[in-house]
């Protein structure tokens, strides 16, 4: 089949696999939120010297980009920046006498809304209050996103400092008109300044977000965009398909249904997005990111150390990740929980001295290695013949025609997953998800493509 047509036969709603079971199938009913702090004692009791990751999440932006989907509150007030940060360090507080002992920190990621949103003063503040109730891996990895419109010197300098070693700008398009309709207008200059500053200062990988199928992307400005990226090439890439969810996310609304390039235009802008990334020598990751073959997510890959969580690939598989702030979520390799969403909520639990946990599940140990299982399908394209033997025969004969298609390949006695069919990770992982297909509700996931 021509790979356009499998493209528009596998574009359907599939789970993103940041975890499983995918969110909307956890089994909240059971999960108990005054039970997490056993849970989080149980799975760091056998968490190994590899040590753990924190996700840290800053929900505040001063404008609201109308195509985001994450949780972030608005405001020009700074003064909410200690309060916050405060309660950051509460609850991390609750959880060192949850885990029971000193723990060695391999990752910090810095997530939002808009990390930079806080100044360079309280982040560095932050950060070294954690550092100071913990062990430092010595091979530690240390990221933040960061705004091109609001991310100063100072912010990366002050990071640099505490060990941040990489940092990912949200860009989206270059296109003036994409910009204004989705409210996030920053200029080229702007981006290359802050992509010089990391550089500069030290930063091994800087990261590119770029989103395709935003109001008024046509193939012509997805080509100025990559031509604007080329100039400044940046070790990595996420190439991001937008999620119209206006049911979800009110202020995707600020434009309309027919501003979108959907069906057939959508997938030509993927297609367009992905050849020109790979001419400008980039490597397929796989799940819409691509990296520089220098860059350490493809050595990584390389090397089969690829890992995969709430905070994307990673090149090390911390296998207990923490979540702080609103709305974050924690992987603890035997359970997941996510905690509350609104700030005022989430400082009121920690203030009270209660983990600020709402939901959650615990994983069965059949969940835990059809786990194993997708992960090594995300990260090291590979499934073994008893993985195979174990599909019930409808989901066999799935697989069948995928390896037909030239999506999947015999290697012995197991499967590789193509060149052609890291594009269709996603529906392959849900060959091997015996929840998917069994929700109730329509728009529970997000289109392939």
């Amino acid at each position: 089949m021509e790979f356009e047509k499998l493209v528009e036969k596998y574009d359907k709603p599939v789970p993103r696999y940041t975890s499983f079971p995918a969110m909307p199938n956890w089994r909240t009913e059971d999960f108990v939120a005054g039970d997490w702090a056993k849970e989080v004692r149980k799975g760091f009791e056998v968490t190994d010297e590899d040590g753990i990751s924190l996700y840290i999440h800053l929900p505040y932006c001063e404008s609201l980009c109308t195509y985001c989907g994450c949780n972030t509150r608005i405001t020009v007030n700074h003064a909410v920046e200690l309060p916050y940060i405060h309660a950051l360090l509460a609850e991390w507080k609750l959880y060192l006498k949850a885990l029971g002992r000193k723990p060695v920190i391999r990752e910090i990621h810095l997530g939002g809304g808009t990390p930079t949103f806080f100044s360079a003063e309280n982040l560095e503040y932050l950060i070294r209050s954690v550092l100071r109730t913990a062990d430092l891996h010595p091979e530690h990895a240390f990221s933040l996103e960061g705004h091109p419109g609001n991310t100063t010197k100072a912010h990366l300098q002050s990071l640099y400092n505490v060990g941040f070693r990489r940092v990912s700008y949200g860009i989206q398009d270059f296109d003036l008109k994409v910009q204004k309709a989705i409210n996030r207008i920053q200029t080229f200059e702007e981006v290359k300044q802050v992509t010089d500053w990391a550089r500069d200062i030290g930063y091994e990988s800087v990261n590119f977000d770029l989103i395709y199928g935003l109001p008024f992307q046509t193939e012509a400005s997805i080509r100025n965009t990559v031509k604007r990226v080329s100039e400044l090439m940046p070790d990595r890439i996420a190439y991001y398909s937008y999620a119209h969810v206006p049911w979800f996310k009110p202020g995707q609304r600020a434009y309309s249904e027919e501003d979108l390039p959907k069906g057939e235009a959508k997938r030509r802008l993927n297609a367009l997005g992905r050849e020109e990334l790979l001419k400008l020598g980039y490597k397929d990751i796989g799940m819409d990111h691509f990296a520089l073959p220098t860059d350490a997510l493809y050595l990584a890959m390389q090397s089969g150390q690829l890992h995969r969580n709430f905070m994307g690939y990673t090149e090390h598989n911390s296998s207990f990740m923490i979540g702080l702030g609103t709305s974050a979520i924690s992987d603890l390799g035997i359970a997941y929980g996510q905690n509350v969403k609104t700030v005022e909520q989430y400082i009121d639990l920690v203030d009270s001295g209660q983990l600020p946990v709402f939901k959650g599940h615990i994983m069965s140990e059949f969940e835990q290695e059809t786990r194993s299982l997708i992960l090594n399908i995300i990260c090291n394209r590979w499934m073994t013949s008893h993985d195979v033997d174990g599909l019930p025969e409808d989901r066999k004969l799935i697989f069948q025609e995928m390896m037909e298609e030239g999506l999947v390949g015999q290697e012995w006695n197991d499967f590789k997953v193509s060149d052609r069919g890291v594009q269709f990770l996603r529906n392959i992982c849900s060959v091997f998800d015996p929840n998917f297909g069994s929700q109730r509700k329509t728009k529970v996931f997000s289109q392939s493509v």
